[in-house]
């Protein structure tokens, strides 16, 4: 079994990144606006996030597979955050990241900034373009809180030794689970159930909260 000192799950979208990778793939398909109006709605926890990821993703239908390395083009990261994972793994700590977003773009993006293991949804392909669903299992909120836990049980860390980090509805069961829930670039019902809110919107601002 292998064994860290401390485990760092980070969101993906606004937190291990400044995008919303499903707002750029909408605007491959021209629907940006509605896609962004319903992921701020699934945020807030307006919605069901499922139910709000489906609608979203069937907004995609017919973008091409090759719109991915545009998509992949337009990703910034979030300041500070190659920083935050050079300091968890000096410190003997794993960095995860659970999404709600997809394994398409997060498969490029997290090996890149240090991170250590991933989980996010997949998109649905026939002939090289996006049927529009989700391929497989919904990563909600629970999925988060799930994955965070079954990497805590494989690493032999224990919970209080746990840090997730993130800024949406999603995040909260995630958050609650976790020995710290860190509340970053978040929406309002996600910092006042944060253990602390972290700012500005830096992530090397984390570093000092490692064990």
């Amino acid at each position: 079994m292998t064994t860290a000192r401390f485990l760092v799950v980070l969101d993906a979208d606004s937190t291990l990144i400044r995008n919303e990778v499903i707002e750029l793939l909408a605007d491959e398909a021209g629907r940006r606006a509605e896609v962004q109006a319903a992921t701020e709605a699934a945020m807030r926890g307006e919605v069901d996030f499922a139910t709000s990821l489906r609608s979203r993703v069937a907004a995609l239908k017919g973008v091409p597979t090759d719109a991915f390395a545009r998509v992949l083009s337009r990703i910034e990261p979030t300041p500070g955050v190659r920083e935050l994972t050079s300091a968890v793994r000096e410190r003997g700590g794993v960095v995860g990241v659970v999404s709600g977003g997809f394994h398409e773009i997060l498969d490029h993006v997290a090996p890149d900034l240090g991170v250590d293991r991933w989980r996010a949804n997949r998109l649905a392909v026939h002939d090289d373009v996006l049927t529009g669903e989700v391929d497989g299992p919904i990563v909600d909120a629970q999925a988060k809180a799930d994955s965070l836990q079954e990497w805590a049980g494989e690493l032999d860390i224990d919970l209080r030794a746990t840090i997730a980090i993130g800024d949406g509805a999603n995040d909260l069961t995630m958050m609650a689970v976790a020995g710290l829930g860190l509340a970053f670039n978040a929406k309002p019902a996600v910092r006042a159930a944060a253990s602390l809110v972290v700012g500005p919107q830096d992530l090397s601002a984390v570093i000092p909260l490692l064990p």
